[in-house]
């Protein structure tokens, strides 16, 4: 059991010191004269105190465990010191006939040494009492935590420090020191200080005789407090006189923080504090120094802390004893600490280590004294040493206009929560850091071949940063890091990253376009340059069509420290409100039935507590029942914690103990086995844990690749693999047709050197189209977005001589021998392009001539070789800029650069005379022109607004499942994005993703919601998301942290409708079966269950507190009490079609009912008190209704798609948004948008209407509602 529970504050209590025989000969030799001044004895294990202190009576004897038993201290040698697999009794220590247990992970063999560092010192005279830390890392990296107090006690002659007795009367000459260890699986340092101090107090005062049972109920007492949770409730429990508090940990991925963050800042400047960091960025040698063992881990705690979300993955040894210096020769990495007094031999004896000395705050190589080593990148530099110098981090000017406190508990509290605070500011600043060093790897990630382009990466840094960069793309530091990136983590450093994106990012982010550098970066790059960081490399990306999520790098690196992030964001984000729960009183015996009532207050005072937030703070109460579940387990009672760890699990799954839970049910008795079965919410849980382990544990895919070219010829599925992973394209059709364009001819296939071709050809283009270097007049005016795209040779045109260059908007000459700006034409002003031929002398020049709306003039020039591809770049950029304006959707527009591009790429390598035919291929747009309308009807285009695709960084479109608009909030202190409206897109897979609604920038790209399909989305008063699924799970979302910890699994079938009933807060959910759930929203406990007799219940909608059903053959309002009070069944004409009833509109006011059907183009409409329909309405190019919303006096009706024509769009679809006039039952607008059926409309506030479509299509049309 002790296995699968989360530890106590205690893992165990080890007590250190000279053993008895020694003391007694040091004695004999002080008294006759015999010893040195300076006495050091080997330290030895004496007592170790483990939990569990009490266990269940067999009689009525029950007492505290080896209460009133004689232990004989550990006399034993060093040599044989029981191992770690060892019980005591095993290793003759301490007790014959007991069975106490030392945990698995605890070295005895080295203990005493790391407690004892500088020896156990002999003195003659009592010195005051010192602490210090440790920390044992294991081969899996798990950490347990040590606390050292030092005391020193005078030797009496024949005693031992722990050996009952009064010992001699004769007046001591000298004082030996011994130490109490306090281990815990949690670093919570200054807790296990104060409680340490408190039992200082009593060994001061007690007798020698009484020390051992002091020790004793002390380690009894601290193995009855539990850990907190995970979140913000803290922990309190009063260790006479003070009142001590447990902090938790921010949530399962951070670890406690119980120490002051701001003492490097003391120690050190920001400038060593930077180089300290870049040192274990690195993987460096890191040794630190101080005369000071309780600085060594405290500073080293800190510095690995401030790397997070990073972790060190190498040796750590905060504390090395005086025999561990050999530690210093190991050929890895590592972070260990010495006493200053070892500074000058360590330095002299090893090579290449880094030397930090805490005391004087210096930083130096065992080389050298200065650091020859890559620093952090001057921009992330600068910002930091900013923020630090904003930091007050001294208590004391806090406290100056503050009243003087009388009450020690009032003043500790004060000092908390002052230190909280600045804890919270410290890590934002270290985490604004990491962010700013590493914001743009994941714009080199590959997600779906979980491949980081490296060397890619590479060449976007400043040419002075890369050797950084280089070196600690090698790490295990990093290497870790990309996994979380390539799993999508949402941790902290997802979050800063998000919400201090640029408005250039946020804009990038709503179009996956091919990038380079745009007009507002060439000018900040040229401020950068008179301000004196010169730029000599190019600073192209490389993954054109990798989600734009990011900017160009240079502007996020080397003007960091003008565009950094404001102080509002980062500094004044206040930490999360906590909540101190105080434990009770530790009883007064500490017998077995005195514990038992410990834990049945413990368990009043929290059922108080569950009582008090359960319809206010839904995070506080899963805290509660994980607290109450863990002290029912230790009670006994485990069907009650079953009960709390259910009532858990519906609340935040983030936290929920699925190991600890396992082992209950498997523990269970046959009598309370039965007893769970009869109740269904624990039969659920049971079912739901077995289930679980039953499946066969996956291991998630963890690896990470570097790309590297083909050596082997390509088929069409490998093809598709590599030009993915290298980041050219991701669109899998736009990669077909590459393939194709390249393997011209029989078999299809690319040839490995072919492929290499392409590749470094693509790479040679970005870098020249970077090198451009257009004067300021032509800068000015171009739009701080245009990025040019291509630039052709020097040519003679009609305008004279020049060189035409290309951007996403437009074409511009270029003069040779004179400036100036001069337009040849905006893509969507183009009325004719076409390839004609001039004379020249004997020969006809092939010229290419261009026709501008608005120009008398055609513009013409002499390409020569290069006006075949001149042509099918400016008609494909002409057609996608068409498509883009005519249906709203700027990634026509996107995808037609990218087609250019690889025509260009594709041109440049061939170099045959099929060449252009081959490049043709990619020309998709200017092909389907004329196969398909490119004249979007009049009424689509005026209230169409806007198109956004939400399948942006996949590679393929994915279905629009079901969309929810929740509105933006007037008050909210983390950002404006959090502030903003947002859009919620359910899409295949159990695939969630938000937009923020006010600008349609993606906030998050994959929020999982189990792994089937999504069938309904409700927003919940602004803080959560209710998302039903197949797997007849309700996923709810908090829409602060965007994570999914609540799942209510209370549905046997798939979860079909959520609706509200907005009067009183009541959500209602249903499932096919025909179960409707009527939820408590804020115990989320069911309060009501309905059954609704039919086939499939696809729906549910609430008017005026009466339920409405829609089921496949029937509509049914529901009564009261839950029984049907009315039906509207399906006609019998559309019985035999057969069809069914697929979405419903109820009007009150007009006592209408309005029914679509799956299978049927009409519209069938009821009044609510007849059972028969009184009129349908035929809808106009529609094969079937697929949803249907109200928004004013309109109904907008979603249609299925029907076959258009064919050709190069192969199979196109077209589907229909139908706006109905809800007073004259007639069709007010048909609008054409989507090339696949409607599967979802969603309303944003009445003044637009959102509508989403299947997997062809894939894209999200916003409407304008009039």
């Amino acid at each position: 059991m002790a296995d699968h529970l989360p530890p106590a504050l205690l893992e165990a209590c080890v007590v250190l010191g000279a053993s008895s025989d020694k003391l007694s000969e040091l004695y004999q030799a002080v008294d006759n004269n015999e010893a040195p001044d300076l006495l050091l004895l080997e330290p030895e294990v004496l007592h170790v105190l483990a939990p569990p202190f009490v266990c269940r009576p067999q009689d009525e004897s029950d007492t505290l465990r080896s209460q009133g038993r004689r232990r004989r201290p550990f006399l034993r040698k060093k040599r044989e010191h029981p191992s770690a697999a060892e019980t005591p009794s095993q290793a003759g220590g301490i007790g014959e006939s007991e069975d106490v247990s030392v945990p698995n992970d605890i070295d005895l063999m080295a203990l005493p040494q790391l407690c004892f560092p500088g020896g156990l010192q002999v003195t003659n005279e009592q010195k005051d009492e010192q602490f210090h830390f440790l920390v044992f890392t294991d081969v899996f990296g798990n950490k347990t935590h040590g606390v050292v107090m030092h005391c020193y006690r005078p030797i009496l002659e024949g005693t031992s420090i722990f050996q009952n007795g009064a010992g001699s009367s004769k007046f001591s000459k000298l004082f030996s020191a011994y130490g109490i260890c306090i281990i815990s699986k949690y670093p919570y340092f200054t807790a296990i200080k104060d409680c340490l101090s408190c039992l200082l107090i009593q060994l001061r005062t007690c007798r020698l005789s009484d020390m051992e049972e002091r020790v004793k109920e002390f380690a009894a007492k601290l193995s009855l407090v539990p850990i907190p949770p995970p979140g913000q409730l803290h922990l309190m429990f009063t260790l006479r006189p003070l009142t001590i508090v447990l902090p938790s940990r921010e949530d399962k991925d951070h670890p406690a923080i119980d120490l002051d963050l701001h003492l490097p800042f003391f120690c050190f400047r920001p400038q060593q504090l930077l180089q300290v960091l870049s040192c274990l960025l690195q993987e460096q040698q890191v040794v630190l120094f101080s005369a000071d063992w309780a600085r060594l881990t405290l500073v080293a705690e800190s510095f690995l802390l401030f790397l997070q979300p990073l972790l060190w993955q190498q040796p750590y040894v905060p504390v090395l004893a005086r025999g561990m210096l050999d530690f210093l020769m190991a050929p890895t990495a590592f972070l260990m600490g010495c006493h200053l007094s070892h500074f000058e031999e360590v330095a002299a004896e090893t090579d290449h280590l880094i030397l930090i000395n805490i005391d004087n705050g210096s930083v130096s190589s065992s080389c050298s004294e200065t650091l020859d080593l890559p620093e952090i990148p001057p921009a992330a530099a600068d910002c930091f040493t900013q923020r630090c110098q904003a930091l007050q981090i001294h208590f004391d000017l806090h406290q100056c206009n503050h009243a003087s406190c009388s009450d020690i508990s009032e003043q500790r509290a004060q000092r908390r929560a002052w230190q909280h605070n600045l804890n919270h500011d410290i890590q934002r600043i270290t985490l604004e850091l990491m962010v700013n060093i590493f914001r743009d790897v994941s714009g080199h990630l590959n997600y779906e071949h979980r491949v980081f382009n490296s060397q890619e990466f590479l060449k976007t840094r400043e040419p002075a940063e890369q050797l950084f960069y280089k070196t600690v793309m090698d790490t295990h530091i990093f290497h870790s890091f990309l996994k979380d990136r390539l799993n999508r983590k949402i941790d902290n450093f997802a979050r800063m990253e998000l919400i201090t994106r640029s408005e250039m990012q946020r804009v990038k982010a709503m179009v996956e376009a091919p990038r380079r550098l745009t007009m507002q970066e060439v000018q900040a790059r040229r401020r950068s340059s008179i301000a004196g960081s010169k730029l000599s490399k190019r600073l192209g990306m490389s993954l054109p069509n990798l989600g734009d999520d990011q900017t160009i790098s240079f502007q996020r690196n080397s003007l960091l420290s003008r565009i950094s992030i404001p102080d509002a964001v980062v500094l004044r984000t206040p930490p999360k409100p906590t909540k101190v729960f105080k434990l009770p009183d530790f009883p007064a015996s500490l017998s077995f039935h005195s514990v038992q009532g410990y834990y049945s207050e413990l368990i009043q005072q929290l059922g108080k507590a569950i009582f008090s937030v359960q319809n206010e703070n839904s995070s506080l109460l899963a805290r509660f029942y994980y607290l109450r579940g863990f002290i029912n387990t230790l009670y006994g009672r485990r069907l009650e914690a079953l009960g709390d760890f259910q009532n858990l699990y519906r609340t935040d799954t983030a936290i929920f103990p699925t190991q600890l839970v396992t082992w209950l049910v498997d523990s269970l008795h046959r009598d309370e086995r039965q007893q769970a079965d009869r109740r269904p919410e624990l039969k659920r849980l049971i079912l739901k844990v077995k289930t679980d382990s039953e499946k066969l544990l996956v291991q998630p895919d963890e690896h990470v690749k570097k790309f590297k070219l083909p050596l082997h010829t390509l088929h069409l599925e490998e093809f598709v693999r590599c030009i993915q992973e290298c980041g050219i394209v991701k669109d899998v059709a736009t990669i077909h047709r590459l393939f194709h364009a390249l393997s011209d001819g029989e078999p299809k296939r690319v040839e490995p050197d072919l492929f290499k071709v392409f590749y470094n050809f693509w790479k040679e283009m970005e870098g020249q189209a970077q090198d451009v270097d257009l004067p300021s007049e032509v800068i000015d005016h171009l739009d701080n977005s245009e990025c040019v795209y291509k630039l052709s040779s020097c040519i003679k045109t009609s305008h004279g001589v020049g060189k035409i260059a290309m951007t996403q908007k437009r074409l511009f000459l270029l003069p040779v021998g004179r400036l100036g700006f001069l337009e040849i034409a905006k893509f969507r002003d183009i009325e004719d392009v076409k390839i004609s031929s001039a004379p020249f002398l004997l020969v006809r020049i092939p010229s290419l001539r261009i026709k501008t709306s608005g120009k008398l003039e055609v513009f013409e020039a002499n390409l020569k070789t290069e006006t075949e591809l001149w042509n099918l770049m400016v008609k494909e950029m002409w057609a996608g800029r068409r498509m883009a304006d005519q249906h709203k959707d700027p990634q026509y527009m996107t995808q037609a650069l990218t087609n250019v591009l690889l025509i260009d790429a594709v041109m440049g390598c061939l170099q045959t005379q099929r060449s252009i035919i081959a490049a043709s291929k990619l020309a998709y747009f200017d092909k389907i022109k004329y196969e398909v309308p490119m004249m979007v009807p009049k009424t689509t285009s005026e209230t169409l607004k806007h198109k956004i695709n939400p399948s942006l960084d996949l590679a393929e479109p994915q279905t629009v499942h079901v969309l929810l608009y929740t509105p933006g909030q007037l008050t909210c202190n983390n950002s404006a994005a959090e502030m903003n409206p947002k859009l919620w897109v359910a899409l295949s897979g159990g695939r969630v993703v938000v937009f923020d609604a006010a600008s349609w920038s993606m906030l998050q790209d994959c929020i999982q919601v189990g792994e089937t399909q999504l069938n309904c989305m409700l927003g919940l008063v602004q803080e959560q998301v209710w998302i039903g699924s197949q797997d007849s799970v309700i996923y709810i979302i908090d829409t602060h942290s965007m994570s999914c910890n609540k799942q209510l699994t209370e549905h046997r079938h798939e979860v079909t409708g959520l609706t509200v009933d907005h009067r009183d807060v009541q959500m209602y959910s249903c499932s096919s079966d025909g179960t409707v759930l009527q939820w408590d929203s804020a115990s989320l406990k069911v309060k009501r269950q309905i059954h609704v007799s039919c086939d499939r219940l696809s729906s549910i909608q609430i008017y005026d507190g009466t339920l409405w059903c829609c089921c496949d053959d029937s509509i049914v309002e529901l009564k009261k009490s839950g029984t049907p009070q009315r039906r509207m069944a399906l006609p019998d004409d559309l019985l035999s079609m057969p069809s069914i009833f697929s979405s419903f509109i109820l009007i009150p006011e007009r006592g209408q009912l309005w029914t679509g059907c799956s299978d049927s183009g009409e519209l069938i409409l009821w009044h609510t008190n007849n059972h028969s329909p009184f009129k349908r309405i035929s809808l106009p190019g529609c094969s079937g209704v697929t949803c249907m919303i109200q928004v004013k006096d309109q109904i907008w009706v979603g249609c299925r798609a029907w076959s258009g024509i064919g050709g190069q769009c192969e199979d196109q679809l077209r589907s229909q948004v139908l706006v109905m006039d809800a007073e004259s039952h007639t069709v007010a607008k048909e609008l054409q948008a989507h090339s696949d059926s409607i599967q979802t409309l969603c309303s944003a506030e009445d003044r637009y209407v959102l509508s989403g479509s299947a997997r062809r299509d894939g894209k999200i049309a916003i409407w304008k509602v009039e």
